[in-house]
């Protein structure tokens, strides 16, 4: 998303710059060189920088080891080999992702976003602009991965009733039992073996599997 032209009062900004304070950041030189402008400015607001890169190319072993809050990646234009590396990045060990780009085409800003950053910012890069852009990507991030939590429990719960539905299957085809049964049957088998239902499931299947002639 594209960060908006701040309107705050200097009372708000100094709020904001605050609210940064104690960020742990991980600068990206993609390209544009302003990357001692944004060292200069986090450090006047309180925030550590914790590497510069040249490149986008180790941002993710980068990211593992020294553990940033947020990664900044200043670019003329992110090419398509840094967004791939920000998307590597953002599969495996997520963090909020701000770009500084001169870049303003829509198909540039979707493919960023599509690569996991959760700001991009076009024209110019203003001091006064740095710390309420970096609250807007780690809100952002921050929503964006409560989304996927949410969406992760809900399949992990349709996996579990699958496997439940199965094993029920498989208790009233070998036994004979009618649904309620083999419901009450593998409630009880958790029970007895300290497991969760879909864990007891999972026995059930698993052993018909053994059983079965090869």
């Amino acid at each position: 998303m594209t960060a908006p032209e701040p309107t705050a009062t200097p009372a708000a900004r100094r709020v904001e710059a605050q609210a940064a304070a104690g960020l742990r950041v991980l600068l990206v030189d993609d390209g544009a060189h302003r990357v001692g402008l944004i060292q200069a400015e986090l450090a006047r607001q309180g925030c550590e920088v914790v590497g510069v890169l040249d490149a986008a190319t180790l941002v993710h072993d980068c990211v593992s080891r020294l553990k940033p809050d947020v990664v900044i990646v200043d670019s003329e234009s992110p090419t398509r080999d840094t967004l791939e590396h920000l998307a590597t990045l953002s599969a495996r060990n997520p963090r909020p992702v701000v770009v500084f780009s001169e870049d303003a085409a829509t198909d540039t800003m979707r493919a960023a976003i599509k690569a996991g950053v959760s700001a991009y910012v076009v024209a110019g890069l203003q001091a006064e602009r740095l710390a309420p852009v970096l609250q807007v990507a780690i809100a952002r991030y921050e929503q964006d991965a409560a989304l996927r939590a949410q969406l992760d429990e809900a399949q992990s719960q349709l996996a579990h009733r699958k496997l439940i539905e199965r094993a029920k299957g498989v208790l009233m085809e070998t036994h004979g039992f009618d649904e309620d049964e083999a419901h009450r049957r593998l409630r009880r088998l958790a029970m007895d073996r300290g497991m969760k239902l879909h864990e007891a499931a999972e026995r059930v299947i698993d052993a018909q599997s053994w059983l079965r002639p090869a």
